[in-house]
């Protein structure tokens, strides 16, 4: 099962908010021994959105999308959802309720567009909101919730518990890496393909520390990570070949994810 994340807004893009999703949802996951597949970015553009959403949801992956579900002229997501379906917005009863029941709950009047936040894509069922009431939506295996990390996260959970229960465990990883000095990608690049050859399902990964007074790196974070089973023997030949190849090794460390 692949996890995609969609995050929404041009505050993001612009850098007046800085994201918090990405990682709370590989946190989340990793909880669970889920991974994260992929994360995009998308400005409140409806024509991109609905391109976006198109295609991402004639796939197979489970896609969570935070923000732009509100009433105000800048959300777009619930529009572009539709659209992307080619299906009408429509009032969806329980989220007309979950509306008046919040608006009740603070004293404030049931406006026409406080209702607007329970139009939603033909056929949405709800993702109930704890903190206000006002509800996300799901539209398959696909599922909207607000930008704001203090509902996103709690429904997220209730989701990834209630819906893919079954799936806990699934992609757990296991990663094992160590420092090298004395050798340069180039050099290691051979090994690290013949590793990912003779250990299918076990990913190698490579990433430079730069010493910008040399312009040169001076030392590269090298590991691997893949399944339990065969991490420590793809390890043992990653840093017996750094040893051949007449690379010093700084440090090692294993860890779970």
């Amino acid at each position: 099962m692949a996890i995609g994340l969609i995050v929404i807004g041009d505050e993001i893009l612009s850098g007046k908010r800085q994201d918090q999703h990405f990682a709370k949802l590989r946190e989340l996951l990793a909880a669970r021994g889920l991974g994260l597949a992929w994360v995009q970015y998308l400005g409140d553009d409806r024509s991109r959105l609905t391109e976006v959403l198109r295609r991402s949801l004639a796939g197979d992956d489970v896609v969570f999308s935070c923000g732009g579900i509100g009433a105000t002229p800048d959300d777009h997501t619930r529009q572009a959802a539709a659209a992307a379906l080619g299906v009408p917005l429509v009032e969806h009863p329980g989220a007309r309720e979950q509306i008046a029941l919040h608006m009740a709950e603070i004293n404030q009047p049931l406006t026409p567009e406080r209702l607007r936040m329970g139009e939603l894509p033909q056929g949405a069922e709800l993702i109930p909101n704890p903190y206000n009431r006002i509800p996300g939506f799901s539209l398959g295996r696909h599922h909207f919730v607000p930008g704001f990390p203090v509902m996103a996260w709690p429904m997220i959970e209730w989701l990834l518990d209630t819906y893919y229960h079954a799936w806990f465990g699934g992609a757990a990883e296991a990663e094992r890496g160590m420092l090298v000095r004395g050798l340069n990608e180039g050099t290691l690049t051979p090994l690290m393909d013949t590793l990912q050859q003779r250990f299918p399902g076990v990913k190698v990964y490579s990433l430079p520390r730069i010493d910008p007074a040399r312009r040169f790196y001076y030392e590269i974070d090298l590991g691997v990570k893949g399944p339990v089973a065969l991490l420590d023997a793809a390890f043992n030949y990653l840093r017996a070949g750094v040893t051949e190849l007449g690379g010093e090794i700084a440090d090692q460390a294993a860890s779970v994810a």
